[in-house]
């Protein structure tokens, strides 16, 4: 049976962030707020948590889960081959809506899918996900949405969709927007913007001037 928590009560939230974290760490899933969309949330780094996040979806391997981490220092552990314009959009972006697609680093022992060695990475811009990934660590996290629905702007619309194939539910409120992260490929000579998001192409050249959009 799921669990959810009110994460405008301060003691429901320090509640549920501890039963989120547990329950992660227990190879369960979670369905956390971000400053985009509701998302579903598992240990990054359990193939088979990561394996229940894809099916609880109804997603195949080949649209492989995004990596949420709550600190930009955390990616020294996580990617290789990290250009400056890539720390620039960081540094610009980050915590926000911007996905950035890397290399990964070859020693990690995570299966997230068919990733062909990257990994899409975003640190987001809401106080109760940068909590639980401080917490736990790395967390593979996609919209709360079964695939082909829309992605839910509140917990209640997720709940609908995924039910009891989620452990925790941590209720942040309505989300700002339900526009998606712009996703950049920094792992050329030149970014490459992959989806336009929340953030255009001419917000993210002020930073990278070279920026190209993929057709």
């Amino acid at each position: 049976m799921a669990r959810r928590y009110d994460c405008s009560d301060a003691t429901d939230r320090t509640t549920g962030l501890r039963e989120a974290a547990s329950a992660v760490r227990r190879g369960e899933l979670v369905v956390l707020p971000t400053d985009t969309v509701y998302g579903i949330g598992a240990d990054a780094f359990s193939a088979e948590a990561v394996g229940d996040l894809l099916e609880a979806k109804g997603r195949g391997r080949g649209m492989p889960s995004p990596v949420l981490v709550g600190s930009p220092n955390t990616l020294h552990g996580l990617v290789t081959d990290f250009s400056e314009q890539a720390w620039e959009l960081v540094d610009a972006f980050w915590p926000g809506a911007l996905t950035l697609v890397a290399k990964h680093q070859p020693s990690l022992t995570w299966d997230l899918g068919e990733t062909r060695g990257t990994v899409a990475v975003r640190m987001p811009l809401h106080p109760v996900a940068i909590e639980l990934l401080t917490e736990f660590g790395p967390m593979a996290v996609s919209s709360a949405n079964l695939t082909g629905h829309p992605s839910p702007q509140d917990c209640d619309a997720a709940q609908e969709m995924l039910g009891d194939s989620v452990s925790v539910y941590l209720d942040g409120g309505p989300t700002p927007a339900a526009v998606p992260s712009s996703i950049v490929d920094v792992t050329g000579k030149v970014p490459v913007l992959l989806r336009e998001g929340a953030l255009s192409a001419e917000e993210l050249r002020k930073v990278v001037p070279e920026l190209e959009v993929a057709n």
